[in-house]
Formats: structure tokens, C-alpha cells, sequence
């Protein structure tokens, strides 16, 4: 999920194509003062900054483009303890400044829209009955049966572009997809569908759209929440009723869990927005890197002709470790002082664990600037860690495979109509993605 801070860049490149800088070679590396964070520059290409950051300050305090101040966690070690450490809370009512009230540290308008009793903001215990409730939309099995439909949904996108010789696979793909495989899941009937794109889209401009624009988004998508939940409570006796997410949320409510209509309607928010835009970025990114690395990319494309899927599943994996959708982890809140890295943290102070920093990091990965499709030791931060571990993952990981492997399978010679100095970052502290991915192919 993303938090809106009103960063935005244009897009570098992580990396050379196939040949990376090695680690620790940073421009930055010799730099005595930390490096400008939030710039478009940085925006670009973060990885260098995050270098010097894990060599120089680790746990390092800085002042975000929102002015809240708060503390980044850079290395893999700390940050793997800090994303399970109870005494950081994802309650913004342990933040020492009322930071979240202003829209500071959340997505705008979801407090005025009784949307904050999600997931990503509560703890123990009610985390925990929440997410036991909602998991059972993402068994491996449950998502396995939903695989023909991801595919139906891949083919059907690419379709609508392929005869054309060029797309934005953005706009025109790896967005739609997680939005209408996510609806289908929560039980959106089709002919809404799009309303809830439009919605989404606004949400994920990140300051590329309207003044309050993402307020009111989030405001119509509430009213709509409230009057789906209401038809599907009154379609609970019928056969016809679905086996959706949400009728799933209504009918533990209605047998003693005790859930109220904003939970549901904020699980419902927060499945949706968290569910779609990590895998926008998978998609997004995951080509980009592979068009930018081509002798990376012809071994994906060997694998998926071969359908070799131990190559494949371990492809996605890499490209979620190397550029990733999640550059940092949602706020952390410390609940009383406690020590990171050696770093004193005072209680209130914001955590922010740097997933980016922490799955380039040397002490953990081998090489860690080098794209390797078949690397095997590989247990990358980029869904998180803990209680908090995506509960999507399970489902991007399926939908970021078939959307790469089908888009390269049905269109081999894709390659970029942009230099990537053209091409742009989305602004927001949280997510890492571009806004735009223009590609040309032999029209088919």
C-alpha cells in the first residue's frame, strides 16, 4: 500500500543492462555527507543513496517532503528484526505528533471516510482476527483455481493492443489486471468494475492529479463499499449468492465474529488498493528490468517456451528482490525506546524499513546489483516479513507471472519506445513504479 508524500522523479536505470556496478561501487560511496533524499534524481535510481546509507547511517533520521520526521532502516539484518518486532506498532495513535490526523502518514481521507480499521493499521489482537478471516481468500489452493481466470484476463488485455505495434503497459496492462482479478476476488460485479479503475487510478497518481482528488476517490469508493455490502447482506439467503471476499467478511459478522461494516468495508478498501498496486509495480518494473537486461530477458523467454517453472517462479522472485513494487514498509510507530542497528529510537518515532536498501544488501546477498533470474538463496524482503507479511503475495506472485511470461511469449521482439531518461517514476514514499511503460512490437 502506498502513503502519499508528494515524491516524484523520473525514471534512470537501476543498473546497466546485464553488466550491474558491483557492490559497494556507488558514485556516492566516497561521499562524507549523506546523500539528498526525495529528489527526482533519487527517485530515479535510489540505490546508490541507500549503498551509503547502509555503509554510513544504517538507522538514519531524516525529515520527509511531508515534514514529518522519521527514522529509515537500511540494512537486511535490522530490517528483518525490526518488521517483527512487536514493540513497533502500525497504530498511527502511537506517533508522538497527530501527523496521521493531517493526512501526514496515511491515505488521504480515509480517516474522514471510517476506512482506518484495516490491516495495515492496527496490532494484535485484532490484527490477528481480521487476517484470519480475510486469509482464506489467498490459500495456495484458492488462488491456484483462480489462475485460468488470470490468464483469461492477460490474454484479453493483450489482445486489445497487439494488432496495434504499441502499447503503455502501464495504462494498458499491468494496471487493469490487478484491478479486475482483485474485484472478481472481493465480489465487485463486473459492470462496476471500472468505476473502481478510475477510482484506483486517481489513488495511485501520488500528487499527479487533482487537488484532493484522492480524498474524494476514496470518498465514492466508501459509498459504493456500503451499498455493495448492503445488497450482498440481503443476497446471503439466496442460492444465487456468491462465494465473493466480501459476502465471506458479512457472513463471519453475521455468525459471531463480530465484524462491523467499516471493518468490512475497510478490509474490503485496503485488500483492493494494497491488492493492485504492488502487482502493477511487479508488472511494471519486472518488464522494465528484463527490457533493459537482454541477456536476462532471453533467458526468461527460454524458460517460459520450456515452461520451466522452477526458473520462472525463482524469476519473479528476483525481479520482486532487484527493483521491487515496495520500496518501504508501511509506518511503524515505536511503542517505548528501543534500540535498531545500535540507534537509540526515542518511543513515537516513526519507522520506516527501507525494503529496497535492505534486498541490495551485500551482508545477505551475493552480488546483489546483479540481476540473476536463477538465484536460489533468495529470501528478499520485498512482501515484507512478520504478521505483516503481505497476505496478497500469493496472488501477485501468479499474476506477475503469467502477465510476464504471456506478454513475452505473445509479443518476443517487445522492446521500449522511450530512452529511459524520458520515461517517469510515480511520486509516494511507499511504492516504487513507473507512471508510464511505452513499448513497440510486431503488430499481431
Amino acid at each position: 500500500m502506498s502513503e502519499q508524500v508528494g515524491r516524484q522523479g523520473q525514471a534512470g536505470e537501476p543498473g546497466g543492462p546485464d553488466a550491474q556496478a558491483a557492490p559497494g561501487s556507488c558514485p556516492l560511496a566516497g561521499a562524507e555527507s549523506p546523500p539528498e533524499l526525495f529528489t527526482w534524481e533519487f527517485a530515479a535510481d535510489p540505490y546508490p543513496a541507500y549503498a551509503w546509507l547502509r555503509t554510513h547511517a544504517p538507522v538514519h533520521r531524516t525529515r520527509l517532503p511531508s515534514g514529518v520526521e522519521a527514522w529509515l532502516v537500511t540494512r537486511y539484518a535490522d530490517a528483518r528484526a525490526a518488521l517483527a518486532d512487536p514493540r513497533l506498532s502500525k497504530n498511527p495513535a502511537h506517533h508522538d505528533e497527530p501527523a496521521h490526523a493531517k493526512g501526514k502518514t496515511g491515505i488521504p481521507g480515509e480517516r474522514k471516510a471510517e476506512l482506518m480499521t484495516h490491516l495495515l493499521n492496527i496490532d494484535p489482537p485484532d490484527h490477528t482476527r481480521l487476517r484470519r478471516l480475510v486469509s482464506k481468500a489467498f490459500t495456495p489452493r484458492r488462488v491456484a483455481e483462480f489462475a485460468p481466470r488470470v490468464q483469461e484476463l492477460t490474454d484479453s488485455l493483450i489482445d486489445s493492443f497487439a494488432a496495434r505495434g504499441s502499447a503503455d503497459l502501464i495504462h494498458e496492462f499491468a494496471f487493469p489486471l490487478p484491478i479486475y482479478a482483485i474485484c472478481e476476488l472481493l465480489g465487485v460485479p463486473r459492470e462496476d468494475q471500472d468505476d473502481f479503475r478510475d477510482w484506483a487510478g486517481m489513488m495511485i497518481r501520488h500528487g499527479g492529479g487533482p487537488r484532493g482528488g484522492v480524498a474524494r476517490s476514496v470518498k465514492k469508493m466508501r459509498a459504493y463499499l456500503a451499498e455493495l455490502i448492503h445488497r450482498k447482506r440481503e443476497d446471503l439467503g439466496e442460492e444465487s449468492a456468491r462465494d465473493d471476499l466480501i459476502s465471506g467478511l458479512i457472513r463471519a459478522s453475521d455468525h459471531g465474529e463480530h465484524l462491523t461494516e467499516n471493518e468490512v468495508a475497510a478490509m474490503a478498501f485496503i485488500l483492493l488498493f494494497a491488492g493492485f498496486e504492488t502487482t502493477v509495480n511487479l508488472i511494471g518494473n519486472g518488464t522494465y528490468t528484463l527490457l533493459r537486461n537482454p541477456g536476462r530477458r532471453a533467458e526468461f523467454q527460454r524458460a517460459v517456451a520450456e515452461e520451466d517453472s522452477a526458473l520462472l517462479a525463482s524469476s519473479v522472485e528476483e525481479l520482486l528482490r532487484y527493483d521491487g513494487p515496495v520500496e518501504l514498509a508501511t509506518w511503524r510507530f515505536a511503542t517505548r525506546p528501543l534500540e535498531i542497528g545500535g540507534q537509540r529510537i526515542a518511543s513515537g518515532d516513526p519507522v520506516l524499513v527501507v525494503l529496497a536498501a535492505a534486498d541490495r544488501d551485500p551482508a545477505r546477498f551475493p552480488a546483489p546489483d546483479t540481476l540473476d533470474l536463477a538465484r536460489t538463496d533468495n529470501q528478499h524482503l520485498g512482501y515484507g516479513h512478520g504478521i505483516h507479511y503481505c497476505l496478497g503475495a500469493p496472488l501477485a506472485r501468479l499474476e506477475g507471472q503469467y502477465a510476464l511470461g504471456t506478454l513475452l511469449r505473445r509479443l518476443p521482439d517487445l522492446r521500449l519506445a522511450a530512452e529511459p531518461e524520458e520515461l517517469r517514476w510515480r511520486g509516494g514514499l511507499i511504492m516504487r513504479g513507473l507512471r508510464t511503460l511505452p513499448v513497440s512490437f510486431t503488430p499481431r
